[in-house]
């Protein structure tokens, strides 16, 4: 069991605030400013996700970015892709997050204040999905960096935009706007930026004043098959990315 005094402060990328009624925001930020992505991060969001899910006393959860973007900048540093052990590290934390993330028994808004070009499978695993005009969406680190995009998104994209539209997405890099990813069912609304998350508390204040237990069982209820998918493929979509970064890491030993 966690107490949010006791985690409140204890995560440099994450600003946490709570309102009386249970609602939690947690922003995503490097120093203030937009999420610059790396292996700290990586490793920071296992435990932040584990604390969260560990608090009784949180009612709903609200993700949000900072600055002009949810998530669209990632950075090698803290990553290790090209030697066993390093791999190891990852491919354990990129498991263990997402089932952190489904470990959160209470509803899971996203707000996308802008784009998500990294990552977008933590959004997928919440609840309610909003959006400004700004958003788009893109899975773009993974062939830059020239490996397998096993770490989620390759499951939850197929799921959620179905199997032809998500293999197109991850294998062509598309650029998803937010109008079109609202008609495909991946956000729920649309709203101007500087009403997004006085509508995502709008939401959640709403969804808190529900039963507690009311309220928890239906995102158990709502994630079941969400948690088999997850359970299921993340480790061999991870151990391809392994295999892929491997070589990459050959290629770059022979050059």
């Amino acid at each position: 069991m966690s107490r949010f005094s006791a985690y409140k402060d204890a995560f440099p990328n994450a600003q946490l605030t709570r309102s009386d009624s249970g609602v939690l925001e947690v922003r995503f930020h490097t120093d203030g400013g937009k999420l610059v992505f790396n292996g700290h991060t990586h490793e920071q969001f296992v435990e932040l996700f584990h604390q969260i899910g560990a608090d009784p006393d949180n009612r709903v959860v609200i993700l949000t970015g900072s600055g002009d973007a949810f998530m669209d900048a990632i950075s090698p540093e803290g990553f290790d892709f090209f030697s066993p052990r390093g791999y190891d590290k990852i491919y354990r934390e990129g498991k263990k997050v997402l089932m952190n993330i489904l470990d959160i028994e209470v509803p899971m808004i996203t707000a996308l204040n802008g784009p998500v070009l990294l990552h977008s499978e933590y959004a997928l695993l919440t609840d309610i999905i909003l959006a400004t005009p700004e958003t788009v969406f893109q899975d773009k680190p993974h062939f830059d960096f020239g490996i397998v995009p096993g770490d989620g998104v390759n499951l939850l994209w197929p799921e959620v935009i179905g199997s032809v539209r998500g293999r197109y997405f991850i294998l062509t890099r598309q650029v998803l706007d937010a109008a079109t990813a609202k008609n495909w069912g991946v956000v729920n609304e649309i709203v101007p930026a500087d009403q997004l998350l006085i509508r995502a508390h709008e939401i959640a204040e709403g969804i808190a004043a529900l039963p507690p237990l009311t309220s928890s069982y239906t995102r158990i209820a709502l994630t079941q098959k969400l948690r088999r998918i997850i359970d299921e493929g993340t480790g061999y979509g991870l151990a391809l990315e392994g295999i892929s970064a491997a070589e990459v890491a050959r290629s770059m030993a022979a050059g």
